[in-house]
């Protein structure tokens, strides 16, 4: 197996375990709002949120660097 699978399978297991034991509903306050959720919903919402961030930010800006 290359060393990046074996990387991405060892973070998606750390992740899965984080998420499952945090199953618990919290208030989640920003500026007006607030909203009762899930602290797995939260917890999957910005890990997807962070992986988006990094791949779009990654994607546009290797071109630039390549110039």
């Amino acid at each position: 197996m290359k060393p990046k699978v074996i990387i991405l399978l060892v973070l998606i297991l750390v992740a899965l375990i984080i998420v499952l034991q945090n199953f618990h509903v919290v208030s989640f306050r920003l500026l007006f709002w607030a909203v009762d959720m899930s602290l797995i919903i939260l917890t999957l919402l910005t890990l997807v949120i962070g992986f988006l961030t990094g791949y779009l930010t990654a994607k546009l800006t290797s071109p630039l660097e390549k110039r």
